[in-house]
């Protein structure tokens, strides 16, 4: 028997899974931290919490599984993408990561669609500047910490931290080196283009790998330190939604992956590199070598349920808050949300949106509040699933993973609003479990990403749409698509006027 590992560093924890070669969970372990929000709408991480976090979620999974660093073939990791994190030329840590969720560089990101171009962007890296992605973290570093610029001599992504403490070995990988702006992802290489015009050292970034291709072994000090034998294979594995696409069996046309997580995204395969100037979606390599996929993104999904959870009812378990949300119908008699709590970035690229309620009566209470989230956030995710559709991909079928996937409530939901079968497949440890597949087909345990999922991923639940309820949600989708318009300079001015 073949034993994989899988690490996720997420935006709240770490898991790691640890599975044979049939697909079968030997043991999971998830290790909690925090994430520090210095300004308004800035978020950092400590990458020593990454590792801290990996290494003990990797002794734990040993001792729960009963077995020894010894019997564990290799190790695929994944990560929240688009994070910054710098070294010096000691390999030191020169500042907290910026994040994926971060919205400080707007004026970075207007500054780059206008000089550059939008053609000249899409030519480039095969996507606008956005405020999550990497480069422009770079250049807001060079206007505003130019004494941390000037020391930079490594940029890495959040789970290659990892694989640098893991390895000794600089390394990245195609799907996540997608997010940073600087791939070419047509050709899947570095853009030496955008590293021009950008005057960012191509010294500064790592060798860029297949998902499936090993990457570097484990040393004998993170031996000591995690529990696996030093040599292990370490794969280049993917980011946390290409390998979660990857966990749920996404590797072909016709089936859609909702991650419902702190974020939202619908990700659709796709077989060749789909360039869309304008669409508002990414087009990035999937972790599948020589696939690509399409990929829609809300920043505060699950959050959104969080925020809720924390400001209204802290001690109310999710389950009970869905309870709640289960005795409203369908429209939650008129009350409509915004998920913008993070801005957006999928169909609005725009830092500045902001979240609210629409549509309060004294006749609302908190299981209104919770559907109307539950709601709002699947119809953010629909705006994502009609430009994929424009694009001309089919959705057969919605695979939906994610903390929020637990909820049949808001499974159902989703199935109602984009009028389509929605399924759980068996594993519900997502992109760690995806990691430690590419895991395997990197050390040659399956011939190809897609007999790994073949092998080991199968539908255990499907929930078809409700005719009735998707006739309220459309008349329910056409009011929320109304509302941003409508309301956009009024939240560009909350956000000028009282948030500084």
């Amino acid at each position: 028997m073949i034993n994989l590992a899988g690490i996720d560093i997420g935006t709240s924890g770490t898991k790691v899974v640890l599975i044979d070669d049939t697909g079968r969970i030997l043991a999971s372990a998830y290790k909690e931290y925090p994430m520090a929000q210095p300004r308004p709408g800035w978020a950092e991480q400590d990458p020593e919490l990454w590792w801290q976090a990996a290494a003990a979620g990797m002794r734990e999974v040993l001792t729960k599984s009963g077995l020894s660093g010894q019997e564990v073939q290799a190790v695929g990791l994944s990560g929240q993408m688009h994070g910054a994190v710098l070294l010096d030329k000691d390999y030191e840590l020169l500042r907290p990561a910026i994040l994926w969720c971060d919205q400080r560089t707007g004026a970075e990101c207007e500054w780059m669609n206008e000089e550059l171009g939008t053609e000249k962007l899409f030519a480039w890296s095969g996507n606008p500047a956005l405020p999550g992605f990497t480069a422009p973290k770079l250049l807001w570093l060079r206007r505003h910490e130019p004494e941390i610029y000037a020391r930079i001599k490594h940029v890495l992504l959040p789970k290659d931290y990892v694989r640098w403490r893991l390895t000794g070995e600089l390394a990245t990988e195609v799907s996540d080196a997608s997010g940073t702006l600087l791939l070419d992802v047509t050709k899947r290489r570095w853009s030496e283009e955008m590293l021009a015009a950008l005057a960012i050292p191509r010294a500064w970034l790592p060798p860029v790998y297949e998902s499936t291709e090993i990457s570097g072994w484990v040393t004998p000090v993170a031996s000591s330190l995690t529990g696996l034998k030093p040599g292990t294979a370490v794969v280049g594995g993917g980011g946390d939604q290409a390998a979660g696409a990857v966990g749920a069996g996404i590797v072909e046309s016709g089936l859609l992956s909702v991650a419902l997580g702190t974020s939202g995204v619908v990700f659709a395969a796709a077989d060749e590199a789909q360039i869309l100037p304008g669409s508002g979606l990414h087009s990035f390599c999937h972790a599948l070598p020589g696939k690509w996929h399409l990929m829609g993104v809300m920043l505060a999904a699950g959050a959104s349920l969080q925020w809720l959870r924390q400001t209204l009812a802290c001690k109310t378990s999710y389950d009970s808050l869905t309870a709640l949300a289960a005795g409203v119908k369908a429209g939650s008699e008129g009350l409509l949300y915004l998920p913008y709590l993070l801005g957006e970035r999928t169909p609005y690229p725009d830092p500045a949106a902001r979240g609210g309620f629409i549509g309060l009566t004294m006749r609302h209470g908190q299981g209104h509040l919770v559907r109307a989230v539950l709601e709002g956030v699947t119809y953010g995710l629909r705006d994502s699933l009609e430009l994929i559709k424009e694009a001309g991909v089919p959705a057969a079928e919605i695979r939906v993973s994610g903390g929020g996937a637990r909820s049949a409530l808001w499974r159902q939901i989703v199935a109602d609003i984009f009028q389509a079968p929605v399924t759980v497949v068996n594993s519900t440890e997502g992109p760690a479990f995806g990691a430690a597949l590419l895991a395997g087909t990197g050390i040659g345990v399956y011939a190809s990403v897609a007999e790994a999922c073949g092998k080991t991923v199968r539908v255990e639940s499907r929930q078809e749409p409700d005719l009735s309820a998707g006739e309220t949600y459309e008349k329910g989708y056409a009011l929320y698509r109304s509302l941003y318009p409508l309301l956009r300079e009024t939240m560009h001015g909350l956000a000028t006027e009282f948030e500084n």
